[in-house]
C-alpha cells in the first residue's frame, strides 16, 4: 500500500476554494490560489476533450458552467479556451496550468471524469504528471479505471470513490457492487473516498478499522463535518471559509480557523481585482 501521509496534512478544498457570491468559479485558477493561500489540499476534476487535451473541469457538457450546450467529448480545446465560467471573466483552465501554478506547494487530489473507453484519459493524465514533482493522488468511481492504474502505475496513490447512489439511474446490483466496495479485493485502493450521507457502512467502517484512509464528501458546514468525523480521517469541504475544525494527530497540532480564512479570503479579493 502506498503511503497516503500528505491526504490527511489539510482539511481539502472542492473544487478549489470556490465561491459564487464572490465570483470565483469552481475548478477555477482563482479557486486553486484561494486554496493555496489558505494552505488546503485541492480537489479537482478532470476530463479529456476530442482533440485530448485534458481541462480541470467537473461536468460531462458545458451547460451548466458555460452556458453552452455541448458535451465535452465533441469539443477541442479551441473551441472552448475563450469560454468562461459561471458569469464570470474566468476560463476553463487546463489541468497543465493548474499544475503549473500549484508546482507541489499544496497537494493535488484528481479525480478522473470520462466517458472514454478505460486507459484513455488515464494514459493522458500520466504523460502529463510524470514530471510534476508535487503531491497527488488520483481517485475515480470506477474501479476499472483504478485496475488500469494498479496494472500500469502502481505507485501512484490512488482512490475508489463511491457512495449508496440512491439518486443515480444504475441497475441495482451496480449499485449494490459498487457501493459494498466489492471490487476492492482487486483493485487494492490507497484510502476510499465516500458520501458522507451513505455512512455508515460496514465494509467502509471495516477497510477503516484495517487501516485504509477513509476521506468524506462533501462538507459543506460544521454539522456536516461533526456527523462526519465519527467515520472518516479527512474531509473535502465547500464553504471552508465558515468550517471550524482541529485536530491532533501524532502530536502534529493542524487547525483551521474561519477567522483566519476570512483574513486570507481579503488578501485573495484584494489580488483578483
Amino acid at each position: 500500500m502506498n503511503n497516503t501521509y500528505f491526504l490527511k496534512e489539510s482539511l481539502i478544498a472542492h473544487r478549489g476554494c470556490f465561491d459564487k457570491e464572490k465570483k470565483i468559479p469552481e475548478n477555477s485558477i482563482p479557486a486553486f490560489e484561494k486554496a493555496i493561500l489558505g494552505g488546503y489540499i485541492i480537489e479537482l476534476d478532470v476530463h479529456i476533450l476530442k482533440d485530448e487535451s485534458v481541462i480541470v473541469f467537473h461536468d460531462s457538457d458545458l451547460k451548466r458552467m458555460t452556458g453552452v450546450n455541448k458535451k465535452l467529448k465533441d469539443v477541442t480545446y479551441n473551441e472552448i479556451k475563450d469560454l468562461t465560467l459561471d458569469n464570470t471573466k474566468y476560463r476553463i483552465p487546463l489541468l497543465t496550468e493548474t499544475l503549473e501554478l500549484v508546482n507541489g506547494v499544496v497537494p493535488i487530489l484528481i479525480e478522473l471524469k470520462s466517458d472514454a473507453k478505460v486507459g484513455k484519459l488515464e494514459e493522458k493524465l500520466m504523460k502529463i504528471l510524470k514530471e510534476y514533482k508535487g503531491n497527488y493522488a488520483i481517485q475515480t468511481f470506477s474501479p476499472f479505471s483504478l485496475m488500469w492504474f494498479k496494472k500500469n502505475y502502481p505507485d501512484v496513490i490512488r482512490g475508489q470513490l463511491s457512495c449508496d447512489f440512491k439518486k443515480d439511474k444504475k441497475p441495482i446490483i451496480e449499485k449494490f457492487v459498487l457501493k459494498n466496495l466489492f471490487f476492492n479485493f482487486l483493485v487494492k485502493p490507497d484510502f476510499i473516498s465516500y458520501g458522507i450521507f451513505s455512512l455508515p457502512n460496514k465494509n467502509v467502517e471495516k477497510y477503516r478499522n484495517n487501516g485504509l484512509l477513509v476521506l468524506g464528501w462533501t462538507i459543506k458546514n460544521n454539522k456536516d463535518l461533526k456527523y462526519a468525523e465519527k467515520y472518516c480521517d479527512n474531509f473535502i469541504c465547500n464553504n471552508l471559509d465558515t468550517i471550524d475544525y482541529k485536530k491532533n494527530n501524532n502530536n502534529d497540532k493542524y487547525w483551521f480557523n474561519s477567522d483566519i480564512f476570512k483574513m486570507i479570503d481579503d488578501l485573495i479579493m484584494i489580488y483578483i481585482k
